[in-house]
This record gives structure tokens, sequence and C-alpha cells, in this order.
């Protein structure tokens, strides 16, 4: 499983509706398709999302440090070499959807090779996992019939909001608004993508006491050091870090300072290698975990729930599997399909994906 060639495709299709947050906005799916080549004629595939607002990588910078800096390192090993290649990637700082593309890439050649998925090399917990659906920034009204949409079409019942909003009483009316129209049958929690203080955060807080949250996601900036403490000691439900929580050392930082007391994992920023590692500090400290969505497309979604349904502790709650469906198109030749609330893993050996090559010609933006 020698590597002999590592592609990196910038591609782009369009979103069918804007998804608004506090740290920014996406109209469009910048990403880039990641496929290492070995000499058997195994082909590893992984799709890496650019997030600029948050860890500063865009499409034109993970081209170019996967073809310039990444590939000339890597190919010549073997795929199995997974830890010497890790070292490779981490001499150089940041790029965290670029390295996690190749690593999950990898992962998917190495399961072919053996004939085995990816999700039972992991760990092969389940075959499937809840799906949780992301609400950008809107009015209630209209948020409400998005989810209602959505639980309808799909069986979705969990429900991420995207708060962080001035006045709070922007997100707090949404929040309302959707538990009054759906009762007790469906589960919320809130994201704030560091848009609000501390004190604008416990002031939401207790203004949605009533409101049955489950989880509250990076409220406020994790460098609001003092602040955020104090926050999170008042918070009633798990405190999760994310965007301040993207690798090991940050993890252990975060938790034991008290800034956070739940994790989001994202196998689009940390693979699925790292990802291993970061649950595993979870496991031994004994906080809990969701599933989070870097606003994916198919082929990220796959990898998702590839690495959540490999474990026990990451399929206890719904996964963020189902922002691909804001898409106007995607890139899998069977596209993936959510039933029940549910999705499953692809069966067959490594990720068993297949792209559609005449929508990769048509997207792609180096042609």
């Amino acid at each position: 499983m020698k590597i002999t060639r590592i592609e990196a495709i910038p591609f782009a299709i369009p979103y069918a509706k804007t998804l608004k947050f506090a740290s920014g906005e996406v109209r469009t799916a910048d990403h880039v398709l990641v496929r290492v080549h070995t000499d058997e004629g195994l082909v590893g595939t992984a799709e890496a999302p650019p997030r600029p607002y948050t860890y500063g990588e865009t499409q034109q910078s993970i081209v170019a440090v996967i073809e310039t800096v990444f590939a000339p390192q890597i190919i010549g090993r073997s795929a199995l070499e997974r830890e010497q290649i890790h070292a490779v990637l981490h001499r150089t700082v940041g790029n965290p959807a670029a390295k996690a593309a190749i690593d999950m890439a990898l992962w998917d050649v190495i399961g072919q090779g053996l004939e085995v998925s990816v999700s039972q090399l992991l760990g092969g917990w389940t075959d499937r996992m809840r799906v949780s659906h992301m609400l950008g920034f809107d009015t209630p009204e209209r948020m409400v019939a998005e989810a209602q949409s959505v639980h309808d079409a799909y069986g979705i019942s969990t429900f991420k909001v995207k708060v962080g909003r001035r006045p709070v009483t922007l997100d707090v009316d949404v929040c309302r608004a959707l538990r009054e129209h759906f009762g007790d049958t469906v589960e919320l929690y809130i994201d704030g993508n560091r848009g609000w203080t501390p004190s604008e955060s416990v002031d939401a807080l207790r203004r949605m006491a009533d409101l049955g949250l489950t989880l509250a996601e990076e409220l406020c900036p994790a460098d609001d050091i003092l602040g955020r403490r104090w926050l999170v000691r008042q918070c009633p439900v798990p405190f999760v870090a994310d965007e301040s929580a993207t690798r090991p050392g940050e993890v252990t930082r975060e938790l034991l300072d008290g800034n956070a007391t739940a994790l989001s994992i994202k196998t689009a920023r940390t693979g699925f290698t790292v990802s291993g590692r970061i649950l595993a500090q979870a496991e031994g400290l004994g906080v809990e975990v969701v599933m989070g969505n870097q606003i994916d497309g198919q082929v990220g979604t796959l990898c998702s729930v590839a690495f959540g349904a490999a474990h026990r502790t990451t399929s206890l709650r719904a996964g963020e599997l189902s922002n691909f469906l804001d898409m106007q198109d995607d890139l899998l030749a069977e596209p993936l399909q959510i039933a029940d609330g549910a999705l499953e893993v692809r069966p067959g050996p490594g990720l068993g994906l297949t792209i559609d090559e005449d929508k990769l010609t048509h997207y792609r933006q180096d042609a």
C-alpha cells in the first residue's frame, strides 16, 4: 500500500439556503476533495471544508499545503505508516482540515486493502447514528418552519439552534417558538459561535431556563478567560467546547481550567486518528461528547457517521449530520439518505463511497 500520489481538488457547490451564524455565513461549499492513491490501485477519499473565520484555512491554502508541503513528504510511504505520516503532518502548524482529510483518506485506503469498513476498524459499535439538524439565523417563524419540514421529511427530532445575536431576545424568541411548536417531542440545544459576552450568555440562559435545553456550545469566546469560567460554573447544562478545543492539548486545557464540561468532535478538523485520541481524553475525564458538523458535504458527513457510529460514547447523542441537505448538489454517486431520524454507515470496505466523476468535473475549480 505504498502512496504514489495525493490529489487536492477544489470544488464549489452552491447552497440552496445561506447558513448564517454568529461567526460568519456560508453560501457556497468551497471545499477540497482529497484523494490518496496507492501502487495497488486503491484510492482513499475524504473532504476538506475550509473555515477561514474559524481556523484560517481557505480552499486555496488547503490545496497549496497538500501539494507543496504534505504530499512531497508522504509520497513513497506505506499507507499503514500512520504514526510516521502523522508526525510529518504535525511538523507543520495549523492546517487542521488539510491534515484531517489526508488522515481520513489513509484510513479509507487501509479499509479497502483489508476489505473491512473504516467504521469497523475504528470500533464497530453500531451501524447508524441519530441525526441532529443545525438551524441557522432567521426569524422564529422561518426557523420553526424549517425544523418542521426536516422533521416531516426525515424524522429528525434533535435540533441545534444557532444563537449569539444581539439583543439576546432575538434568539430566546426563536428557542421559545421551537419549544412551543414542538412541545417535548424534540431535543433542543444551542451554539453561540462565540457571539455573546459572558454576561449576555448568562442572561440568555436564565431567560431560557424553562425550555429544557440539553447543551450550550461556545456561547462566548474562550479568550474571555475569567468570564468564560464564571459562565461555565453557572451553566445548567453541559457547556461544549468546539473551536476552542481543536487538538488534544487544547482539550486538556479547556476541561481542566473549567472552561468547558463537554466536547464537540469534528472529523473534518481532527480526522479519525486525532479524533480517537480526543475521544479517549473525554472518556477518561468523564465528559460528554457530540459529533459536530463543519458544514460538511456528503463525503465529510459519511466520515463523521463512520467515526461516530464506531464508538459507544459518540453514538449516545445525535450527531450533526444533516447540513448537506442545504446544498444544491453533491459529489457522491449514491447520495446519502436520512430515514427515521438516522443515518447509516455505508457498507463495504473503507468508507464505502464512490464519487460521481461527471459531477466532480462539473464543479471542480481547477479545470
